[in-house]
């Protein structure tokens, strides 16, 4: 099974991200509880000449809420198609 249902850098950044944001919410939380996310690409050149795509993304999923954030260029991620992976870290409230 393909992970990615895309080969296209702003087609998986969204899908990441999304998938970062489903486990947040899934556990009560929403998307101000991620206070720090690492991004993981092949190719930051890649990622640079999508960065118009990754903000249109990044608001229609985030809004206006900016973690502590990080881009680590990588050499390889766990599934060969995959171009990015997004980590999350979100503080929940134990109500």
């Amino acid at each position: 099974k393909q992970v990615f249902e895309s080969d296209d850098f702003g087609d998986q950044f969204d899908q990441a991200l999304a998938n970062v944001i489903e486990v947040v919410t899934s556990a009560g939380g929403t998307t101000n509880s991620l206070v720090r996310l690492v991004v993981y690409v092949t190719d930051k050149r890649e990622y640079l000449a999508q960065l118009e795509r990754i903000g249109t993304v990044w608001r229609a999923r985030m809004g206006k809420h900016f973690p502590t954030m990080a881009l680590v260029e990588v050499k390889g991620l766990l599934e060969d198609a995959a171009k990015v992976e997004i980590e999350g870290i979100a503080v929940l409230s134990a109500e």
